[in-house]
């Protein structure tokens, strides 16, 4: 039986897929593949409120696409593959549930471009570096790096970090903005803090449905006009009017008592 090389689990609300390729969780065709079915699988799965992607061990989120793979292939399978990296991140980044990157290790190359693809970003502290240094090697980001860095940071800070091939610590990222939290925990301790962190966003505590919907209309609304953006939020905001939570959270608001939300 083959091993994985995306692992996936369930808990009460949350997936956790596991990019696990030792030592450095490097990603093939394979194991987009994988990824790619884990992230439909949660799509149709309404149990499934939010996604975290982990890095198996402590020492790697992901180091990126497998080179030796790349250094064998042909130009003709390298552009299928980028190309299909690019389907199964987008396919991430539109489905409308939230999906936080939990950074456990150096996150660099292809493993910061997936996290760009998530929606929040926790790291573990003093957990290695991150960056896009894909000049070093004569090509690109390519896997979305070049148009989700410059949509995060601005096109003159983007340009200047991969242009440099720089890569930074945590904090910096912190600072930078690329990282929402830092998780002050040992690296034994840090999956489940992240777990911790992603279930804040399930029912019956948080609108989970609500959630996804503010992922779609932000994430749609930044690549069209400001009417057509207003449009989205418009019948993104009626769907949620016709959903139980909208009715849940008015009526446990004018009752003053706790919303139970129910994702629907």
């Amino acid at each position: 039986m083959t091993t994985p090389l995306v692992k996936a689990s369930k808990h009460d609300g949350a997936m956790v897929l596991e990019l696990s390729n030792p030592p450095a969780n490097t990603y093939s065709y394979e194991m987009m593949r994988e990824l790619d079915a884990h992230i439909l699988d949660a799509r149709f799965d309404a149990a499934v409120h939010v996604l975290l992607i982990i890095g198996a061990g402590d020492k790697f989120f992901c180091a990126g696409a497998d080179i030796g793979m790349l250094e064998k292939s042909d130009p003709y399978f390298k552009y299928n593959f980028c190309l299909h990296a690019n389907e199964t991140l987008c396919r991430l980044e539109q489905t409308p549930k939230l999906v936080i990157a939990a950074i456990n290790g150096h996150c660099v190359g292809g493993g910061l471009e997936i996290a760009l693809a998530c929606d929040l970003r926790v790291a573990r502290v003093n957990a290695g570096k991150i960056g896009l240094p894909e000049v070093s090697l004569g090509v690109l980001p390519g896997t979305g790096g070049t148009q989700r860095l410059a949509r995060a940071l601005g096109r003159a800070k983007a340009i200047e970090l991969m242009a440099e091939a720089a890569t930074f610590a945590i904090d910096e990222g912190k600072s930078l903005g690329l990282i929402n939290s830092i998780i002050d925990a040992p690296a034994g301790e840090f999956r489940a803090r992240a777990l911790e962190y992603a279930r804040k966003f399930v029912p019956p505590g948080k609108a989970s449905r609500a959630v996804g919907f503010i992922k779609r209309a932000v994430t749609t609304g930044l690549e069209v006009g400001l009417e057509q953006g207003l449009a989205l939020e418009r019948e993104l905001q009626q769907r949620l009017f016709e959903g139980q939570d909208a009715k849940e959270g008015i009526s446990a608001y004018n009752a003053r008592r706790s919303p139970q939300f129910s994702g629907k």
